[in-house]
């Protein structure tokens, strides 16, 4: 019997029989039987996915298909991207079946799920559009001839869209959460990408057959789920306890246990430590979030990091904390790193081991554009100066939620002269990020 393999696997030269099921299924095209194959992998720095390809081999007909293999995100995403250049129609795209598109400058929308999720590129968005407007215009022009004009003069402003003459902007939302822009200047910022996220709404809940406990309960009118009455755990009783559910790997999605533990981190607030092992995959992981709720204002921490003194400062950055170094050009939005309990050291390390992670190293293999793979070497280098204490750098931790903390070097618990904190006003933006604005937001900073 062969070892037990994850159940999404990256695509390499050493696992060449990755697993596809077959399945026979109708072809729409001719009505005969085809064959359905199903691929389960992942797209690197981004999550796992299902590919499926159809062919039929009565008629030849063919199909691909991509849906995320991975849960549903906690919010919906936005993406806007500025096309300035031919090389920014080369960008791949991930789009879920629940991703509008957008060019703003034609005021063209492609509604959310008239399409099927796919892998693409931003000038394939572009080329399947005019497809679709091209399909039926032979007949058009006959029977509408008004009607076809129009559609032609539109298919002319998106062809010359590829030409870039002109800047153009195109916006994914996804209220699935499951869409994706590549950025060529990785790991560095994207100046022409930016990303935000939103808190869905119930109805966009429903859409995605998400439903909260009261309204199962509502729609069974039998009440399965126990809620946890008030008063039944005490908050030392969960202190001591240590909690084990059973959930689903994040690298590999096989079953596996987290545990989880409440615990005080001094000078600061009550955290929950949980880890998750991975017996099929060999994952580990840790992750921290917050034991108590929203803080009233934003939170923004700059450290200079000049000695082994600060490399040793306790650090806590919350699943809602953003983390950059300007003298890199660095920023990691804070769902790359996830909330962890650390030290300077250990941050620094950690975004250096996710960026040279092997199963991440085809990114930059013989395929990638040599310029890339020459900054992103150079980008390690410096990285690696930084961890030997011959660069100076400052970390920024910009927490919307106040829920993370860098620890000082005074014994007063003020700041000291390498530490600098700001206390600020939420934006509308960072409020519907964290699901503010459906409720009073008078005591948020709104």
């Amino acid at each position: 019997m062969g070892s037990v393999k994850p159940i999404f696997r990256d695509l390499n030269a050493d696992d060449p029989e990755p697993e596809t099921t077959e399945i026979e299924s109708l072809c729409m095209n001719c009505h005969e039987n085809g064959m359905t194959r199903l691929l389960l992998t992942k797209i690197p720095f981004f999550k796992e996915l299902v590919l499926m390809s159809f062919t039929c081999e009565h008629c030849g007909y063919q199909n691909n298909e991509i849906q995320s293999g991975a849960p549903v995100a906690d919010k919906g995403v936005r993406i806007s991207l500025n096309v300035t250049t031919k090389k920014d129609l080369n960008r791949q795209v991930v789009k879920s079946d629940y991703t509008s598109v957008k060019i703003a400058e034609l005021d063209f929308e492609i509604p959310s799920k008239s399409q099927k999720g796919e892998v693409t590129t931003v000038e394939g968005i572009i080329d399947r559009s005019i497809t679709g407007l091209e399909q039926d215009q032979p007949l058009r022009r006959i029977q509408f001839p008004e009607t076809a004009a129009q559609i032609d003069d539109f298919i002319n402003k998106l062809k010359s869209l590829k030409e870039v003459e002109t800047p153009f902007v195109l916006i994914l939302e996804d209220i699935s959460g499951n869409s994706f822009i590549e950025n060529p200047n990785a790991p560095r910022v994207d100046s022409s990408c930016t990303t935000s996220y939103f808190t869905r709404s119930k109805e966009q809940n429903h859409e995605l057959g998400i439903f909260t406990q009261d309204e199962i309960i509502e729609e069974k009118e039998s009440n399965i789920l126990h809620p946890i009455e008030e008063g039944e755990f005490t908050l030392d009783d969960l202190e001591r306890e240590v909690l084990q559910f059973p959930t689903n790997c994040p690298s590999c999605n096989s079953p596996c246990q987290t545990n989880m533990k409440m615990t005080n981190i001094p000078h600061f607030k009550d955290v929950v430590i949980m880890a998750t092992n991975c017996d099929i995959c060999g994952l580990k992981t840790n992750e921290v979030k917050s034991g108590s709720g929203i803080e009233p204002k934003g939170l923004k921490i700059e450290v200079d990091v000049k000695s082994k003194e600060d490399f040793s400062r306790d650090v806590l950055k919350s699943e809602t904390c953003s983390l950059s170094i300007p003298q890199l050009d660095l920023e990691v939005g804070p769902h790359a790193l996830g909330g962890r309990f650390t030290t300077i050291e250990g941050l620094l390390q950690a975004m250096k081991d996710q960026l040279c992670d092997p199963k991440h190293s085809h990114m930059f293999g013989d395929s990638v554009d040599p310029k890339s793979k020459k900054e992103f070497e150079t980008f390690l280098e410096k990285f690696d100066e930084i961890l030997e204490g011959n660069l100076m750098v400052t970390v920024i931790l910009d927490d919307p939620a106040g829920n993370s903390y860098i620890q000082t070097m005074r014994d007063d618990d003020q700041p000291d002269d390498n530490l600098r904190i700001l206390h600020y006003e939420r934006s509308f933006d960072q409020n519907e990020e964290l699901g503010l604005n459906d409720i009073n937001t008078e005591n948020y900073g709104a």
